[in-house]
């Protein structure tokens, strides 16, 4: 963890650990799958291990954008299950080979940037709110949004990982 000074904030710095420790967890579990393990599909998913990994390294400068208009207490409009779905789906047919060395080069990077970003919050950052579309318009903080996505994404998905390679 950052040691805390008078230009850190120890709220956002917590959030951004555990983004990085659940991308961590992620790469580390998957690094050592073999290529059909890799290539498996995950339960009640169908995308495969390798997109799935790829779909959360490709989330996560969608997630912290989003987290940062609540933070601006912009809204978010537009995005629902559907569009979600339809995003997923495409991706799954755009990188249904993505390879696991490029893929886990983009986890790690792009959960170090959204970490950065997110250890840059402030507190009030943090609290700000705006309706969410995908929430049916409810109200949801900054810090929600970034723990129910960014964070907790990676977490996900490994768990439904783990499960189907039965790990």
């Amino acid at each position: 963890m950052k040691q805390a000074t008078a230009t850190t904030n120890d709220r956002a710095n917590l959030l951004a650990d555990r983004i990085l420790q659940g991308a961590h967890a992620l790469a580390d579990f998957t690094e050592k799958l073999t290529e059909k393990e890799w290539q498996t599909p995950v339960a009640g998913d169908g995308r495969t291990v390798g997109v799935v990994v790829h779909h959360v390294a490709s989330s996560y400068p969608v997630e912290i954008e989003l987290a940062r208009m609540l933070a601006s207490k912009k809204p978010i409009v537009g995005v629902t299950e559907e569009v979600i779905n339809k995003m997923n789906a495409d991706h799954a047919v755009e990188y249904a080979n993505a390879g696991k060395e490029v893929t886990l080069e983009l986890l790690k990077l792009n959960g170090n940037l959204a970490a950065e970003a997110v250890s840059a919050f402030t507190d009030q950052d943090l609290e700000n709110s705006a309706t969410i579309s995908l929430n049916a318009d409810a109200p949801l903080t900054a810090q929600f949004f970034i723990e129910d996505h960014a964070l907790r994404h990676s977490f996900h998905h490994l768990a439904k990982i783990k499960a189907t390679l039965n790990k």
